[in-house]
């Protein structure tokens, strides 16, 4: 499937909106089958997302030094609007690497905050793919791994991992 005809299959960013996962008593999770040559593959991913800059401070000397004053005099501080989402992309990252601990295949926990991650990644994978002063020509197959993991966990029932009893 092409890359277009994937992103087109995305919930319109507009008009999404997440279900409400707030369960009495319990941390909810979405438990969901992956295999570690998947995780690797959306590890590349990420990587080569990582490396795009959306602002255009590395590339343009001028935007960077105009930041720097900007910063040191007014005590701004340097946002790039992707960290915090890329922050979040390594934790989701991490946290189905040690659910799946060494083995080829496995059920990893899948958290309300990894259904939102895995959803912005592939809006950013989109607008970055079709934003024409950023250069992001990402694997196709690594974005429908990573649109099948997003798929997974929207289709998934939600249940309790560590559910307290009323006793408690």
């Amino acid at each position: 499937m092409s890359l277009e005809q994937l992103f087109a299959q995305l919930p319109d960013p507009g008009s999404h909106a997440f279900p409400d996962y707030s369960l009495p008593r319990g941390e909810p999770v979405l438990p969901i089958a992956v295999t570690h040559d998947e995780l690797a593959t959306v590890l590349e991913l990420y990587e080569t997302f990582q490396r795009v800059d959306p602002t255009g401070l590395d590339s343009n000397p001028f935007l960077e030094a105009a930041t720097t004053y900007m910063q040191q005099t007014f005590g701004i501080p340097q946002y790039r609007p992707d960290e915090q989402l890329q922050d979040d992309i390594a934790a989701l990252l991490n946290d189905f690497s040690d659910d799946l601990g060494g083995d080829s295949m496995g059920v990893v926990d899948a958290t309300p905050a990894h259904h939102r991650t895995l959803y912005f990644f592939l809006i950013s994978c989109r607008g970055y793919h079709s934003a024409p002063h950023i250069r992001f020509a990402p694997d196709e197959a690594a974005v429908e791994t990573l649109y099948d993991l997003y798929q997974r966990v929207t289709e998934q029932d939600v249940y309790l991992k560590h559910p307290s009893s009323v006793l408690e």
